[in-house]
């Protein structure tokens, strides 16, 4: 059960930060997330649960 926690704080990070980045229009792609702040901040929040839950999975027994 910890790879499962592991796996799905590695998604939650990848997955933020790409907000995160669409978020403070870093990516240079158009599109209705980029430039959008509620997004960085979303992403930002993503990012934490997912370390969080990463760090779950490794402390783990």
């Amino acid at each position: 059960m910890r790879w499962v926690w592991l796996v799905i704080g590695i998604v939650l990070v990848l997955m933020g930060g790409l907000w995160t980045l669409q978020g403070l229009n870093l990516l240079g792609q158009s599109g209705g997330m980029n430039g959008q702040a509620i997004w960085a901040v979303i992403g930002l929040i993503v990012v934490v649960v997912g370390l969080v839950l990463a760090s779950r999975g490794v402390r783990r027994r």
